[in-house]
């Protein structure tokens, strides 16, 4: 079956097969519409030189259901031999994405997630942005949230605000020319739905699987890099892959509840780079201490901000003046603001209760 897909891979060393230029890695889990339609769009790419390596995670688990993804990957890729799947117990993404690099003969190594849309030239983009030889970089694509019908008010903030990604700022920054295409965004700006770090992965030992199997390894990859070969991370927004994923209100707020109980289990085994992520030792007794302090103290104001928050998702997207409009653009940040008390409070309960099971 191959790799074992459990913890860090060891950085095995393949010889790059001639002319092959992008190797992509895909994880998926729950997702069979999306990796399809991602897989199908990548048999499209005007790179020729190419190969997509996509890991089930959870299908030996399910060998019915991995079954029928595979058999509909195969049937949408018409490339030849350049499709290799991977039968993955369930272990989460970071370990899904190490079981598959020992298998990546490209000279560039292209994450997606499962859920994203590639536009033709995609691959193309990546590839040229690793410029051979020039200094390494890290390079992350454009991955916009797709309008979903009906567009409401919340989808509305998702994508026109930082509440999960920075393209925001990004794109405001290099327009008004206060950063030039080269910019060093950093590795908070790395997230693995859509970027490429050649094969200098390899070279530092794959992605670090954490306790909690989400949140973290991207841009913890990023700052490895950085550290080890002074890589920058640079923005692309023409490599672009769209971000096919509704997001709900629960379910954002699940997710920084996620990223909070996944902070302790990263923070004591990258300690250098959560204390650069954090500004603090999130895993110190008196971080602890305050958060616990904090989500006692903030409950009732979080229950009245949440309750609002979850409405925005039943009004209409053209609820505001769109962004172009100067009162749309103030209202949107003035809800974005309103908000950010609920999702510290969400990301400290997860802390706390993450430090609970752990000890």
């Amino acid at each position: 079956m191959g790799p074992a897909c459990a913890g860090r891979e060891p950085a095995e060393r393949i010889a790059i097969v001639a002319g092959m230029e992008v190797s992509v890695i895909i994880p998926t889990f729950g997702r069979p519409r999306q990796i399809v339609e991602c897989v199908r769009r990548l048999a499209s790419q005007t790179l020729d030189a190419c190969e997509v390596l996509v890991g089930i995670d959870g299908g030996r688990d399910a060998p019915d259901e991995s079954g029928a993804i595979e058999s509909a990957l195969r049937g949408v890729w018409r490339r030849g031999e350049g499709l290799q799947i991977e039968r993955c117990p369930k272990v989460g993404l970071a370990a899904v994405r190490n079981a598959l690099l020992p298998r990546a003969r490209g000279r560039i190594m292209v994450s997606l997630n499962d859920d994203v849309l590639p536009e033709p030239d995609l691959l193309a983009q990546h590839a040229g942005a690793h410029t051979a030889g020039a200094p390494p970089v890290v390079v992350v694509g454009h991955s916009p949230w797709l309008v979903q019908a009906p567009d409401r008010l919340f989808d509305r903030l998702i994508r026109e605000t930082s509440m999960v990604f920075f393209y925001d700022q990004m794109e405001a920054r290099l327009a008004s020319g206060e950063v030039g295409p080269d910019h060093d965004w950093g590795f908070r700006h790395c997230w693995g739905l859509n970027f490429s770090p050649l094969r200098l992965v390899r070279e530092v030992g794959g992605f670090t699987v954490y306790p909690a199997t989400y949140g973290y390894e991207d841009n913890e990859m990023a700052f490895r890099l950085h550290a080890r070969f002074g890589t920058p991370v640079v923005y692309r927004p023409r490599a672009v892959a769209g971000h096919d994923h509704r997001m709900e209100p629960e379910g954002y707020l699940a997710r920084e509840y996620k990223l909070g109980y996944a902070a302790l289990g990263f923070a004591r085994a990258s300690p250098e780079c959560s204390a650069a992520m954090f500004g603090r030792d999130v895993a110190s007794e008196a971080e602890l201490a305050y958060s616990r302090a904090f989500v006692e103290r903030e409950r009732g104001l979080a229950a009245r901000v949440r309750a609002v928050f979850c409405e925005l998702a039943q009004l209409p997207s053209d609820a505001v003046p769109g962004r172009e409009h100067p009162a749309g653009a103030a209202v949107i940040q003035a809800l974005y603001q309103q908000h950010l008390l609920l999702k510290r409070w969400e990301w400290r309960r997860g802390l706390v209760d993450g430090a609970e099971v752990s000890g």
